[in-house]
């Protein structure tokens, strides 16, 4: 009998699998986007282009989303086919749970620092 008539475990479709690595042009893109969105929050902050520290804030964690978008496209190869989609609902779950856990911290620490700012001096002459 030949293999063909009895697939190996795993190996039941052989093109399932077809196309899930990228070629050397799309890993170059990748690439290029990678550098060109880490180059531009790096002069954005060098050359004090906004004089607001929040707003650079904000463009630089915009910039840092869409490069994370383009290592799961380009590197990491996530789309909504694969594996029956079960890889995108991982990633919805796990940016749930991320975005939950940063903008917990980031309330809890401004309440402390706002509820455990020092006293004036006036106040802690007045100490015992």
């Amino acid at each position: 009998m030949s293999d063909a008539a009895h697939p190996k475990p795993g190996h039941d479709h052989p093109d399932a699998h077809a196309g899930a690595h990228g070629s050397m042009g799309s890993y170059m893109i990748g690439f290029g986007l990678s550098v060109i969105l880490t180059a531009i929050p790096f002069w954005l902050v060098m050359a004090s282009v906004f004089a607001n520290p929040q707003a650079t804030a904000i463009i630089i964690m915009a910039f840092a989303v869409v490069q994370i978008v383009v290592h799961m496209i380009y590197f990491l190869h996530m789309n909504t086919r694969s594996e029956g989609g079960w890889s995108m609902m991982a990633l919805i779950f796990t940016l749930v749970l991320v975005v939950i856990t940063l903008s917990g911290s980031m309330w809890v620490m401004y309440h402390l620092n706002h509820n455990m700012m020092p006293m004036s001096q006036h106040d802690m002459s007045q100490m015992p």
